[in-house]
């Protein structure tokens, strides 16, 4: 048995697409006003996926902020980026898709392409190649002599003055190296064993991560999962957090690949969670199909309060007095399918100490003429 202790917890959050408005204001206080937030987390990555993304599961993608944006918020503080393609009943045919296949590439290069539009709703095209969209992507992201031209038009003034004033301030104090930001790896959320077959041959660069709708509640399944050399990370089934006697007994490599599902608001003994993250999929595909949860309290929808009282629950006491003394260090927060208010309290919660939760909410959307009724 492994006892190495962990003395970070990264958080991998929710609304890469979904909330960049909210990650635009967040991330300049969390890096500008480090003494708001607890000096034992980090950001590990944050996740999600454009609206009509054919490769899309978990939850039906609503982000309507342009990949490029998007991208560079990311580079701006060298913070990986995850695409959730985690439909899980991908066909060949689906593989060929436009839309995802450029995300892919622009994810992988860490390049800005001036022209393509991730707004537009794209029809799969059946004349993809990979060759030839790469070919495309060389000259859209103007590879080689016009790659100055494009570094000098990354759309850095459409940041706040905040974010520019935390970079220069930064690079002045040698904290933040400008190269650091286009060295950091981006990853792909996949279910798919044939989505992942097609992205390691043709976008190796981009890291993968076993998608919780996997819904890994076995623990030897968890074990065999984490030990395929495919996964950086493995996210098993929210159920499986508390399993203390066989998570004690995974060694230090495993231990730094399992991600848990944090705050889980799912009735934890519900038996629909691979057809609730099929009907995702069916969605994204174009099918029409709905699901209803006959759960326990399922009418109630998300409810903070209530994800707090699930016996899978894991807390910041939790994580800094039982999992990082065990070893281990990844936590993931769900969300991309609520309003960015809620998230906005997940961050408050996971990640701000409590003396500056209110200046935290001030400056963010707060302020003395807001009405509520």
């Amino acid at each position: 048995m492994n006892k190495t202790k962990k003395e970070t917890a990264y958080y991998h959050l929710p609304g890469l697409f979904e909330f960049y408005e909210l990650y635009r204001k967040f991330l300049a206080l969390f890096y500008e006003h480090r003494e708001y937030f607890y000096d034992w987390c980090e950001i590990g990555s944050i996740y999600g996926a454009p609206a009509e993304c054919l490769w899309g599961g978990g939850r039906a993608g609503f982000g309507e902020d342009h990949a490029q944006d998007v991208l560079t918020l990311m580079q701006k503080y060298g913070i990986s980026a995850r695409l959730t393609f985690s439909n899980s009943l991908l066909r060949e045919a689906h593989l060929s898709d436009k839309k995802c296949n450029a995300l892919c590439a622009l994810f992988e290069n860490g390049m800005l392409d001036q022209n393509f539009s991730f707004k537009e709703k794209e029809k799969p095209d059946r004349n993809f190649s990979i060759d030839k969209g790469k070919e495309k992507l060389n000259q859209d992201f103007s590879i080689g002599e016009e790659k100055e031209k494009s570094d000098q038009n990354l759309g850095w003034k459409k940041e706040t003055e905040l974010l520019d004033r935390y970079s220069d301030s930064k690079q002045e104090k040698g904290l933040l190296e400008p190269e650091l930001i286009k060295k950091q790896e981006n990853g792909v959320i996949v279910h798919s064993d044939l989505l992942l077959e097609y992205l390691k041959r043709n976008y190796p660069k981009l890291y993968l991560v076993s998608s919780t709708t996997k819904v890994l509640t076995d623990f030897d399944a968890l074990i065999e999962e984490v030990n395929r050399k495919d996964f950086r990370y493995v996210v098993p089934d929210f159920r499986l957090n508390k399993a203390f006697d066989r998570l004690a007994g995974m060694t230090e490599e495993q231990k730094d690949k399992v991600e848990f599902l944090v705050n889980e608001c799912c009735y934890i003994g519900c038996t629909d969670r691979k057809k609730c993250y099929e009907a995702v999929s069916r969605k994204n595909l174009g099918e029409r199909t709905q699901h209803i949860c006959n759960a326990p309290e399922a009418k109630s929808g998300y409810l903070f309060s209530k994800a707090m009282k699930n016996p899978s629950f894991i807390g910041i006491e939790e994580i800094k007095n039982k999992y990082l003394p065990m070893g281990f260090s990844n936590f993931k927060i769900e969300g991309r399918s609520l309003g960015s208010a809620l998230v906005l309290e997940f961050l408050l919660y996971y990640m701000t100490k409590p003396e500056y939760q209110l200046r935290v909410r001030e400056e963010i959307y707060l302020d003395n003429m807001l009405d509520l009724f």
